[in-house]
């Protein structure tokens, strides 16, 4: 069986949800061992187990800021174990981990994957590519090979499992260029997570102007929605950039997709046309968001959206 180390970073005590679906493709490649990040307990290292992982070595940055001390240790032990496969996620620590890791053990990266497979020669990864409308096939040989991997590739699924065994990994000591987090602040959020959530409620510059997206609110309240939008409003300063779905922001699989005044420029696509139902509000008959959708509606989304917030608060 192949040797694969799956990267996984705490998020809000538990798991996150990335490292989780990394597991879910892993196990089928090979024996897992799981690079944990964070505080870690015995909750934490159960949820592991019960997604198939039996190894866990565990890091503990503290206040400092974990990139560097951790590719640092990784690139140690691979060099003495040499596992077949690093497998990370496509989020802020892990590409700063591989990267880091890539030019301390002199391998390359393959980025962005959707789909991971080992061959008798290297790793084979799937890369959408023009908004998903095709796939580009990626081979690489010499070893240990790093993948990092798109949200919403695998289906986070637990398969049942004992306690995995846990190992502590060393962080060596900081040094004068090391950096240190000084100060933490915990982003307030109302209603369901944009990356979690079943149903996500988006708008785009048609609303027009910043104030036009409590439509999208009031649309999302009575659903149990997640708001999200587009890059273009976001760079305007309408909302922040943590609702922003695409290519540079996040990657959305909700059972139902609600897209408001959203042209469909390819960035945009590619975060969320996997959605299980998409719905799109647009004036313009041949706008690009049309194309993924499965339900459309042509028509001002400040006359449509005022009737579908009428409707469901009369639900």
């Amino acid at each position: 069986m192949a040797n694969v180390w799956v990267f996984v970073e705490e998020s809000s005590g538990a798991p996150s949800t990335l490292g989780l679906e990394l597991l879910a493709k892993a196990r089928n490649l090979g024996d897992v061992t799981v690079i944990y990040l964070g505080p870690g307990g015995d909750d934490v290292f159960a949820t592991l187990g019960d997604h198939g992982v039996k190894t866990v070595l565990h890091a503990d940055a503290g206040d400092r800021l974990p990139s560097a001390p951790l590719a640092a240790a990784i690139a140690e032990r691979a060099a003495a174990e040499s596992p077949d496969l690093i497998l990370l996620g496509q989020a802020y620590t892990d590409r700063d981990v591989a990267g880091r890791l890539a030019a301390r053990l002199g391998v390359g990266v393959l980025s962005n994957a959707s789909d991971v497979r080992l061959t008798d020669h290297g790793v084979e990864t799937d890369h959408e590519i023009f908004g998903g409308a095709r796939v580009a096939t990626a081979t690489m040989t010499g070893g240990p090979q790093i993948v990092l991997a798109r949200p919403k590739s695998f289906p986070a699924e637990p398969i049942g499992g004992g306690a995995p065994s846990v190992e502590a990994l060393h962080l060596a000591d900081a040094d004068a260029s090391e950096a240190k987090v000084t100060e933490s602040h915990v982003e307030e959020r109302e209603g369901p997570q944009l990356g979690e959530a079943a149903v996500v409620v988006s708008g785009g510059r048609g609303l027009g102007s910043a104030d036009a997206y409590e439509l999208i609110e009031k649309v999302a309240k009575p659903l149990g929605a997640a708001t999200g939008a587009t890059r273009a409003i976001v760079d305007a300063g309408w909302v922040p950039y943590a609702k922003q779905v695409g290519q540079t922001g996040k990657t959305v699989k909700p059972d139902i997709y609600i897209a408001a005044g959203i042209s469909g420029a390819m960035q945009h696509l590619v975060g969320m046309k996997d959605a299980g139902t998409i719905i799109a509000i647009n004036k313009d008959p041949d706008a690009p968001i049309f194309s993924v959708a499965d339900l459309g509606i042509v028509g001002d989304v400040h006359k449509v959206l005022p009737q579908l917030i009428e409707a469901l608060q009369g639900r």
